[in-house]
């Protein structure tokens, strides 16, 4: 029977934050203002909403500020461009959060041209994206830097060990593979085309679930003792949120499990917090 991974995680990061910004309200180059986050929404996906409601909560908490930016789903790329702009030029936004994927009206590619890399806290930019493959700096995308983080936060050993990643996004899985081998581990991407998945899932030490179908991965994926990583945000049948991991079936198996909600979802909007304020302890050199 499982033991449940996530909450203290989170809040040893967020005791962080509370003081490098405390610090930082000290520094004679304090510019007199909080840092601020934009949100840029379009549309209202439920899973979106989900992590918006947590990411608010989070900043609201750690005493900063954020400005919700939602756009109808039927707004030309013309239009959508010229508010994306707008906001990344203001100099009083820090950090922005773009949910994604985009819809198929608007230009994928032209609105990440329009990011800077600075205030590209989920590491969606090709700077950011060059920074986390040579290991020099930048923003990771925030839910695979807190992946990495319950595995440190835990004592989860990953040196060595057989990691199974279920996906291949640029936000989760492609990232989240790249900082596990920086860190030693022996890493299987997995996505819709591999042979076998169940077998490769029960030989892993730590299986990650980033798929983005729920209660996908169940009990007769995951060998006796796994740590099982659960990155999905989805709404079930009954409109409930839940991950790709069917919670009941697994739970009889893995050594350690992060529920959904309350599991990695916490830790994600602490690293979001956390590269907010790293933005803009940048930006005033502060």
């Amino acid at each position: 029977m499982a033991e449940l991974l996530g909450g203290p995680v989170a809040q040893k990061i967020c005791e962080k934050i509370t003081d490098s910004l405390e610090a930082a309200k000290k520094s004679d180059k304090y510019p007199g203002r909080l840092p601020k986050l934009a949100i840029v929404r379009i549309g209202k996906r439920d899973d979106d909403l989900a992590y918006e409601r947590g990411a608010v909560k989070r900043i609201e908490k750690l005493g900063m500020n954020f400005e919700i930016f939602e756009f109808d789903g039927n707004i030309t790329n013309e239009e959508f461009q010229k508010e994306f702009i707008k906001i990344n030029n203001d100099n009083n936004i820090d950090g922005i959060l773009l949910f994604m994927p985009l819809p198929e009206n608007i230009n994928t590619r032209e609105t990440i041209s329009n990011f800077s890399p600075e205030k590209d806290l989920d590491g969606l930019t090709l700077t950011n994206m060059a920074c986390l493959y040579a290991g020099t700096g930048g923003y990771a995308p925030c839910t695979a830097e807190a992946v990495i983080k319950l595995l440190e936060y835990s004592d989860i050993e990953t040196d060595g060990k057989n990691v199974t990643v279920i996906g291949r996004s640029n936000v989760i899985g492609k990232p989240v593979s790249m900082m596990l081998i920086d860190k030693n581990a022996t890493v299987t991407i997995c996505h819709s085309h591999t042979r076998n998945l169940k077998d490769i899932c029960k030989r892993a030490d730590i299986v990650i679930a980033a798929v983005g179908k729920a209660k996908m991965i169940d009990g007769s994926y995951i060998g006796d003792g796994s740590v099982v990583i659960d990155v999905g945000v989805n709404v079930d049948e009954n409109g409930e949120l839940c991950g790709d991991v069917d919670y009941g079936s697994v739970f009889e198996k893995a050594k350690l499990i992060t529920p959904v909600p309350r599991g990695v979802g916490s830790i994600t909007t602490s690293v979001l917090s956390e590269h907010l304020l790293r933005s803009f302890i940048k930006k005033f050199d502060i």
